[in-house]
């Protein structure tokens, strides 16, 4: 059988050559996950046996790399930093395998191979992936070394309300525990470690006066006038579900609506008479008394409950995604409220005009990577995101047409600016821009056609509610790896010394060559294992 055996940064179509190859370095440190490929030629058969054998086999994950439609590949203002920037199908999903390689596409079919160390001991090991009666044999350095916690917080907006409209379930019930659970738990092991949290249905990508699908964490009950009682036990179920799996963080979901603050979320209550009633919405203009008065009251009580959670330390409190110069007003307004109702927590914003900070509307401004140097070494604890708007000027993204390289480079990038945290909007966004229809992600990955392919989602939703994996996914966990290898280096030999590795690389500039880039991963790992 014809094969081939790629690094995790290439993206195999069905029409590639794999008459040769250079098999890539194998190497990796002892809590390290690896991830490579193996292309090959299924030869007219429909259906191939995929197994792993020798000492690794146990360590190793096996999935298909499937096909997804890309609508929309990019922007027509945007740089040359693609594979190609014309529709089809391209490699993205990953499913799982359990032994049978199933045929439904023509053409080159693709494994990706992940070996989770998992605290193996140093030394080479052997790995086997037999492709029915066709063995390739693997040998694999592990480094006497470890990868240190990964101390980025790292953000990648969880949309619950998706979920509901995917599965057809009803928001808090038990099956919509059972899918949430699954897909945080996909989101920790590939490195986010806080998680947007729906106190209210968050006012993100919502066309005026439309909504979005209900979920309500806390519940309220008006009492009186401008009295209300808050029940947060589904709050609470969310939070030690969120632990239990691993998150450390909690975003609050945004208090204001996107793009200037200017209305309330939607919020539902039960009346005096026990009807559910919407409260606040987009008929609730920004300096409503009335929701100033919700806000104050609210605040105290969730105050209460973060501080007797003993997560009051690991809470950030948002208040309008996205504002822009226009808004500062406003925007400086309502924070001028979060800051007396939320006395002492930070307030994170994604937000590119330092004019804010400078004013100090917010304590942790999130700008876009074309405009991070502005903030570069005026703000401490330095975040930065990237949303469909990151199309040019080569900075990091990972649309489904870039190249894999442009979504790990993330990883050098953050070490070198020392980034706090990194947030990015969709990991599960399942729905058309402004959530007017909900989309079926395996049918259209452009979000009916309005953002580059892969922008509003990492992850797709298979049908046992468990969250398939994409290779971006696996390729940002390969980015946050980065960090660690190269601090656990610099704990050997300095900073200054680890540094001098990457060269002189920005958000803009960075080597576009995947063999360039490798080539530097593994001098780290020499260095690593020579020290």
């Amino acid at each position: 059988m014809k094969y081939a055996v790629y690094s995790s940064l290439k993206k195999v179509f069905p029409d590639e050559d794999i008459s040769s190859f250079k098999k890539p370095e194998l190497v990796m440190l002892r809590n390290e996950r690896l991830s490579f490929q193996v292309a090959f030629d299924p030869e007219g058969k429909s259906e191939i046996s995929v197994h792993a054998e020798g000492e690794l086999a146990d360590n190793t994950s096996l999935y298909k790399v499937g096909l997804v439609p890309v609508g929309m590949p990019c922007y027509e203002d945007s740089d040359d930093f693609y594979l190609k920037k014309t529709p089809g199908l391209y490699p993205d999903v990953l499913y799982p395998l359990g032994g049978e390689f199933e045929i439904t596409s023509e053409g080159v079919q693709t494994i990706w191979v992940e070996v989770n160390g998992n605290g193996q001991t140093a030394g080479y090991k052997t790995l086997t992936i037999k492709i029915d009666d066709t063995a390739i044999n693997f040998r694999i350095k592990i480094i006497d070394a470890f990868l240190p916690e990964n101390e980025l917080i790292h953000t990648n907006w969880f949309h619950a309300d998706c979920l509901c409209d995917y599965y057809g379930v009803e928001a808090l019930s038990d099956e919509f525990w059972r899918i949430c659970r699954n897909f945080i738990s996909a989101a920790v092991h590939h490195g986010a470690n806080c998680i947007l949290t729906p106190l209210f249905t968050p006012p993100l990508d919502t066309a005026v006066g439309h909504e979005r699908t209900t979920v309500q964490l806390v519940k309220v009950k008006i009492i009186g006038e401008n009295a209300y009682e808050f029940d947060f036990s589904n709050l609470d179920k969310w939070v030690d579900m969120c632990l239990e799996e691993g998150v450390k963080y909690f975003e609050m979901s945004h208090f204001f609506t996107q793009w200037g603050a200017e209305h309330a979320p939607k919020i539902i209550a039960l009346n005096e008479s026990g009807e559910e009633k919407r409260i606040f919405g987009w008929d609730t203009p920004t300096d409503s008394e009335e929701y100033d008065s919700f806000l104050l009251s609210f605040a105290s009580e969730l105050n209460k409950y973060l501080l007797g959670k003993g997560i009051a330390d690991k809470t950030f409190i948002h208040i309008s995604d996205e504002p822009e110069e226009k808004h500062l007003a406003v925007y400086g307004k309502r924070a001028e409220l979060i800051r007396k109702a939320f006395e002492g927590y930070p307030v994170l914003d994604a937000l590119s005009n330092y004019e804010f900070y400078k004013l100090g509307s917010v304590d942790i401004p999130v700008p876009c990577e074309n405009n991070i140097e502005q903030f570069n070494g005026k703000v401490p604890g330095l975040w930065t995101y990237y949303c469909c708007g990151q199309h040019s000027d080569y900075v990091p993204n990972r649309f489904i047409a870039m190249p894999s390289l442009r979504n790990r480079i993330l990883g050098s990038l953050a070490y070198k600016y020392d980034l706090k945290g990194f947030l990015q909007w969709g990991y599960n966004f399942y729905n058309t821009q402004y959530s007017l229809e909900s989309v079926d992600p395996f049918k259209s990955t452009d979000a009916g056609g309005k953002f580059p392919s892969g922008d509003s989602f990492v992850v797709y939703p298979a049908p046992d509610g468990t969250a398939y994996p994409s290779l971006r996914l696996k390729v940002f966990y390969e980015a946050i790896q980065d960090i660690g290898a190269l601090k656990t280096l610099e704990s050997k030999i300095g900073r200054d010394e680890t540094l001098k590795l990457l060269g002189n690389i920005t958000f803009k500039s960075y080597t576009h060559s995947d063999e360039e880039f490798l080539s530097v991963r593994s001098k780290i790992y020499n260095l690593i294992d020579e020290s």
